[in-house]
């Protein structure tokens, strides 16, 4: 197939979900670790195609979500410096704090920009070279690369008024520490499209060889979906659990070596916390001492004490561990204009899925 409508076209989803029933009444439970899946899911009611044997778990798969309260206060601390141009991505701008959030914060007056290209944080430091400009750097495995070449072409431009806030995350740390906790059981892996497309097949190896669980990589078409759905189960079925790449258009076994290439030149893989989830070993990246003299973690700034709302099951949601519906303040306080927990502030996170499309 070439074109987006043929992954789209009805009959043939019919035809493969006519295929998944015939395959067994066995229940199965699949996790799905990638927002745009999740999304997608959700937009064409793929959950509701199944058969109810088969049940879709949602995971950790948007980054604003899986940033933890901590995290978002100090993001929002640095917006209270003086001279200091706060530059981010939409999403970020909404993600409540202990006390605050970027938003409110720019509604006080300070000065935060939406961007759609980190690239732009490098235009506006050079347009404004008395102030500090802060890239609030956050993303999975896809995101990355892009971050890197902005932190190398800042150094190559010498742009000194120019920094990075770090909220990176990797993809298969978080996947381990979900399979080793065993607080919901995972029968197949959904793996990432976007995220495969940076780091390949291999490091999901794991996965099959060391806790038997099937998984596919998939795009996020409907048929991309259900089709490596069929695939899970029948990897199950036939008890060979492996790494099915079912997303060859746009994943190699290798990834991409210079986005892979450019990832290692600038950061340094650290312990990171998750939202919900606590601290996983080696999920994080830092800036390389190299480039320290663009870490915005240098500067000393006051941070608020942390303070979550306790109703909010965001981190119960980001584990698998419940749906939405089962959040007391879901639809009745938490709704995509008053978010409560990030869950619902990302258009790939799971309440604001559920919100919107269940």
């Amino acid at each position: 197939m070439k074109y987006y409508d043929e992954y789209r076209d009805k009959n043939l989803c019919q035809l493969i979900i006519e295929k998944i029933k015939k395959l067994t009444k066995e229940e199965i439970r699949i996790m799905e670790v990638c927002g745009t899946h999740t999304m997608s899911i959700f937009r064409y009611g793929i959950k509701n195609l199944l058969p109810a044997n088969i049940s879709l778990i949602s995971g950790p798969g948007c980054p604003v979500c899986v940033t933890p309260i901590n995290e978002i206060d100090h993001m929002i601390s640095l917006s209270d410096m003086e001279e200091t141009i706060i530059t981010t991505f939409g999403d970020m701008i909404n993600v409540p704090g202990s006390t605050s959030s970027l938003k409110k914060k720019k509604a006080e007056g300070a000065d935060i920009r939406v961007i759609y290209s980190p690239l732009q944080a490098l235009g506006i430091a050079e347009q404004f070279p008395q102030k500090r400009v802060i890239l609030i750097g956050i993303g999975f495995e896809t995101t990355i690369p892009l971050l890197a070449s902005t932190v190398l072409e800042a150094k190559k431009r010498r742009i000194d008024n120019f920094f990075l806030f770090s909220l990176a995350k990797l993809m298969p740390p978080i996947i381990k520490t979900l399979l080793e906790s065993n607080e919901v059981k995972i029968d197949g892996m959904l793996c990432p499209g976007h995220v495969s497309t940076i780091i390949g097949t291999k490091p999901y190896q794991f996965i099959p060889e060391r806790y038997d669980i099937a998984c596919v990589i998939a795009g996020f078409e409907p048929v991309d979906i259900l089709n490596a759905i069929y695939h899970i189960i029948e990897q199950r079925i036939k008890k060979i659990p492996q790494v099915e790449n079912k997303y060859r258009r746009a994943v190699r076994e290798e990834g991409n070596p210079l986005a892979l290439a450019l990832i290692n030149q600038v950061f340094l893989t650290v312990p990171s916390e998750w939202r919900g989830i606590g601290m996983v070993a080696e999920s994080g990246l830092e800036l390389r001492p190299e480039f320290s003299n663009l870490n915005a973690r240098n500067f000393s700034v006051k941070i608020e004490r942390e303070r979550e709302n306790e109703l909010c099951r965001c981190g119960d949601v980001l584990r698998g561990a419940i749906t939405p519906r089962q959040c007391p303040l879901f639809r009745s306080v938490c709704t995509p204009e008053n978010p409560v927990g990030s869950c619902m502030v990302s258009s790939e996170g799971t309440c604001s899925a559920y919100y919107r499309y269940n």
